[in-house]
């Protein structure tokens, strides 16, 4: 049988999803008595999937409100599926939002809350703070996305814009018991990071939101900076009473979709280098992997071919043209350019949520052969990745990957496959 590198690169980026699916990794983490009344809440492009989960694990009288991604949902009886617009906010997230907050008030002791969350509710679970509207955070959103900040500094800023971030579901949870359960989708897998930490405390400050701002030179209005140099912006910080009935579990972690992946290529028979989980600009990231590639095959170091590489995190995309693609797509668009064409080495990018930024595809593969068959269509690598269009490259060489909404999220997956001659 003929060796297939394309397919084995699809196989690791298959392994990786399925090893953070909600259906592999919620059900052993729910609480051993599952019976009596449970109210589910959540948010993120896996909420729909993992409340499928309850509602087949819980015992119990089931109830709630979850919200996800448009297209992400999922055929829940008990537990009402909204969806809405992600990266940037829309009005549904905001209807289910306020919902969201009236559901848990006014409990008492004995009530428990289950809270899923995942990658995306940020924007998803989206209730401006008083005096801020709607059209200001996704104003603010829009700018952030295209400035380069890293995932950790945009969530700063959201959570100092909500009325229900940064803790604050938590405290109106309020003597509830509440179980968070939640899949990572960032760097170092901080709980105050993802989706802007609902119910926990939050160490960050207003003044660290308007310093982002500035740092990136976003533009606000006078209302947001009013609001931002406001008391009651604050959030809720470790260690307050109302966080002392919160529960927080990870369930599902970029890292162990990258474990799962390398024992799926160790298996096949390839050693694998784990970089881990990475940030930064998606070009240069890509550059250094490129480096890395280079000398895998030149020199055998650090590891010697046939190997696989494998890294995952978040990386970011200024935008300066105005072309297609997220920051996969950006990724390994810089990757041909860096490579040339390097004999033996392929390669994916992909975002484990099934979309890349806002477009129809996961991410891209990318064969020895891309950066030659390209230039035979005309296109231009560089020129290409100084527009951002790695969508519109890797399309016209069919090289899209695309799966459709996966409903989970452990951010992006790379993985270079290196052979120690073009096969």
């Amino acid at each position: 049988m003929t060796f297939d590198p394309q397919r084995l690169l699809r196989d690791l980026f298959a392994t990786a999803i399925a090893a953070a699916h909600p259906r592999q990794v919620l059900a052993d983490h729910l609480p051993a008595d599952r019976s009596g009344r449970v109210i589910v809440i959540g948010a993120g492009k896996a909420a729909a999937a993992m409340a499928e989960v309850i509602e087949q694990e819980w015992q119990g009288e089931v109830s709630g409100l979850v919200v996800t991604r448009y297209e992400h949902g999922a055929d829940c009886r008990k537990i009402e599926v909204v969806e809405a617009a992600h990266p940037v906010p829309d009005d549904a997230g905001e209807r289910v939002a306020r919902r969201v907050l009236e559901l848990v008030s006014n409990l008492a002791e004995d009530d428990r809350v289950i809270f899923l969350l995942s990658g995306g509710g940020s924007s998803l679970l989206a209730l401006p703070a008083d005096g801020i509207s709607l059209q200001d955070k996704q104003a603010i959103n829009k700018a952030l996305l295209k400035s380069g900040a890293t995932i950790g500094e945009m969530n700063c800023v959201r959570k100092h814009l909500s009325a229900i971030k940064g803790g604050r579901l938590a405290k109106a949870c309020w003597p509830a018991t509440v179980y968070t359960y939640a899949i990572s989708d960032v760097p170092g897998d901080e709980a105050t990071v993802i989706a802007s930490g609902p119910t926990v405390g939050d160490p960050t400050t207003s003044a660290d939101a308007l310093a982002i701002l500035a740092r990136y030179e976003i533009d606000i209005p006078a209302n947001v900076r009013t609001w931002l140099e406001d008391p009651r912006s604050e959030t809720v910080k470790p260690g307050d009473p109302v966080l002392s009935r919160s529960h927080f579990q990870l369930i599902a972690t970029p890292q162990q979709s990258l474990d799962a992946a390398a024992a799926r290529a160790e298996a096949a028979g390839f050693p694998v280098l784990i970089l881990g989980d990475l940030e930064g600009e998606s070009r240069d990231v890509a550059k250094v992997h490129a480096g890395i590639a280079r000398q895998v095959q030149l020199h055998g170091q650090p590891i010697k071919p046939p190997c696989v590489i494998l890294s995952g995190g978040e990386t970011t995309v200024t935008v300066r043209g105005n072309g297609r693609g997220g920051r996969n797509a950006e990724f390994l668009l810089s990757l041909t350019e860096s490579l040339k064409g390097l004999p033996g080495v392929y390669a994916l990018a992909g975002d484990t949520d099934g979309i890349d930024g806002s477009e129809d595809n996961a991410g891209a593969i990318m064969t020895p052969y891309s950066y030659a068959r390209a230039g035979i269509k005309g296109l231009s690598a560089r020129d290409e990745l100084d527009n951002n269009n790695g969508y519109g490259y890797f399309a016209a060489l069919d090289e899209l990957i695309v799966t459709g909404p996966t409903r989970t999220n452990v951010n992006d997956f790379r993985a270079i496959l290196i052979l120690e001659n073009d096969q």
